[in-house]
């Protein structure tokens, strides 16, 4: 006796409304020191959960974007705040996806032109590209604490 699984379909949620909103602690950096490792790890699990939260809300068409711009915010306000605290929030509405990294330090995050050899410096031109490839926009608070984005939702694409 042969057994086959089958995946039924998951009904898309879809709805609007917050998707998740989660707060990491942190210890500020010395200097030029690298981050401790505990900070650099709850990036990832941020990532993971924000990966979670997306499939289940059927929007695992933005997950690979999403991780990307995430992992890119969430770096930057552990690297460049000073701050203890970075919240993390993903909200849908009419359509579109709207992510934002708050540390509640004041201060822009501008885009850096750099060159081929730079080690460093190319996450929010890849924020950019990205928002740009999926009609959305992105930019800071007027304080600066807050770095958010927004992606256009794609439409749902039908089952084979």
């Amino acid at each position: 006796m042969t057994t086959t699984a089958v995946r039924t379909p998951r009904a898309v949620l879809r709805r609007d409304g917050e998707v998740m909103r989660e707060r990491i602690e942190i210890v500020p950096r010395n200097g030029a020191d690298p981050p401790r490792s505990q900070d650099a790890t709850r990036v990832g699990a941020l990532r993971r959960i924000a990966a979670a939260k997306l499939r289940y809300c059927g929007l695992d068409l933005l997950i690979d974007e999403v991780l990307l711009i995430v992992s890119e915010l969430l770096t930057n306000a552990v690297l460049h705040s000073g701050t203890r605290q970075i919240d993390l929030s993903l909200c849908l509405e009419h359509g579109v996806l709207h992510i934002a990294v708050t540390d509640g330090m004041p201060g822009n995050a501008p885009r850096k032109d750099v060159d081929g050899n730079a080690e460093s410096g190319r996450g929010l031109a890849l924020v950019d590209a990205l928002v740009q490839e999926n009609g959305g926009r992105w930019g800071t608070s007027g304080d600066g604490s807050e770095t958010w984005c927004s992606l256009v939702v794609p439409p749902e694409q039908p089952r084979p």
